[in-house]
């Protein structure tokens, strides 16, 4: 793949940072716009930086102006299902409002190649137990619904101008740390199972919670699909490069094609760090579907995309290595 001038909002986040050390890596010139609310200046390992917010949108157009990127990938968001239900307003605000924004600036300055940073919450509950991407959109919280609108802006931008071409990839439950131990998740807050069981390990948390044991699943825990870090900033590279030999404009899946149910997870957990920590089953969270798990079929054919780390006992394992190095 050619060499191209890369703006990455939210590059110090966890999925964002995994994806600059990797395009870093390639030898692409990288500029990482963020505002710090969720991510950390340290995970960004390659590029100049940029603290700005996406609400700013003078500083974000003079930004774009003046690097004048080839191509930008959008991370910058709010993630938390939960508070999207109790807040939604801020999930309006910050994904939908400040994606209009930077969306805005991208045609005023002329960038040709949009990476958009979605979500399987765009499928609500869905219909069969594996999802494509022709499945109906019925997000069943504002966190999913704000990026469904995000995407419908793209899709109507990319109609109205033929210079300007997008990949939507729709996220299934992400995973893990680099490979090489250098950078990992690192919310303040996190409400992943995997960071938090790892946590009850290390005595951070007196117990893990499993919300919901009632669910219509084998043990009534929830399924979902987890991908590595590592093998989703490979589909980011993969989705660059078909834009940059002039792909159409596409929306992907990004999962592995099966689940593990919360139970599952927790039992891996154990096993890998060697801890039998407390685990308490409360009642189930708001916004929770019972099963999420993706049909990644699209992916592999249009973009080659094929993942490495396919394997929840790897995904834990450097998850806990990362985890371990954390005090």
């Amino acid at each position: 793949m050619k060499k191209q001038k890369i703006l990455i909002t939210g590059g110090a986040g966890y999925i964002g940072s995994h994806v600059v050390k990797m395009l870093g890596e390639q030898g692409h010139d990288l500029l990482v716009y963020d505002n710090l609310s969720g991510g950390n200046r340290e995970a960004v390992l390659y590029g100049g930086f940029v603290l700005g917010d996406l609400a700013d949108a003078v500083l974000l157009k003079k930004t774009i102006a003046d690097f004048k990127p080839q191509a930008v990938m959008h991370f910058a968001a709010s993630i938390i299902v939960s508070e999207s239900v109790r807040d939604p307003l801020k999930y309006y605000r910050n994904n939908t409002g400040n994606a209009l924004n930077l969306i805005e600036a991208c045609v005023a300055g002329d960038v040709p190649h949009f990476v958009f940073s979605s979500t399987a919450a765009v499928y609500g509950i869905p219909s069969r137990a594996t999802v494509d991407e022709s499945s109906s959109l019925n997000p069943i919280n504002p966190y999913g619904a704000s990026k469904v609108m995000v995407e419908q802006m793209l899709r109507d931008v990319a109609l109205a101008r033929q210079n300007f071409k997008y990949v939507s990839l729709r996220y299934f439950n992400v995973a893990g740390a680099a490979k090489d131990g250098s950078i990992g998740q690192l919310y303040k807050e996190s409400t992943h199972i995997i960071t938090r069981a790892l946590k009850a390990a290390k005595g951070e948390f007196p117990r893990l919670q499993i919300f919901g044991n009632d669910y219509t699943t084998p043990d009534g825990t929830c399924i979902r699909d987890y991908i590595h870090v590592d093998d989703l900033a490979a589909a980011h590279a993969a989705a660059l490069e078909f834009l940059q030999a002039k792909g159409a404009s596409n929306v992907f899946n990004c999962g592995y094609g099966h689940g593990y149910s919360v139970r599952e997870v927790v039992t891996v957990a154990k096993k890998v760090t060697g801890v039998d920590f407390p685990v308490e089953e409360v009642g189930r969270r708001e916004g929770d579907p019972p099963t999420l798990v993706a049909n990644s079929e699209k992916i592999g054919k249009v973009l080659g995309w094929k993942p490495k780390y396919d394997d929840l006992e790897y995904i834990v394992r450097t998850a806990w290595e990362w985890e371990k190095k954390r005090k």
